[in-house]
């Protein structure tokens, strides 16, 4: 099972607009094989570093109103949200340390 909580319409608010740590929502779709290499890497930065950084997962095709609203044009792309705000966009696969390097402000 994912560490990483799945988001939609009806709950991307509540989960990540209105957390009070930061969130980084991977914006992905079952069939992106970067997804898919990336998400095993999300997990355990979510379980290493569970109450500093949320972590979620927002499939784009399901929920593909988020996804325009934040003008999601590749994926995966991986934002960090805090207090309701985009403040760091990764676009792309990267392995953990690159990723870990990119999240060292929230982490």
């Amino acid at each position: 099972m994912s560490a990483a909580q799945p988001v939609t319409t009806a709950t991307f608010e509540e989960v990540v607009l209105k957390s009070t740590t930061p969130v980084l929502v991977d914006f992905w779709a079952e069939w992106c094989g970067p997804c898919r290499a990336v998400g095993p890497i999300l997990d355990q930065i979510a379980e290493e570093h569970a109450g500093k950084l949320k972590v979620v997962k927002l499939n784009t095709d399901e929920e593909s109103a988020i996804a325009i609203k934040y003008g999601i044009t590749s994926i995966p792309t991986l934002n960090v949200f805090v207090n309701g705000e985009v403040v760091k966009t990764v676009i792309g696969a990267k392995p953990k340390p690159a990723l870990l390097k990119e999240l060292e402000a929230f982490i």
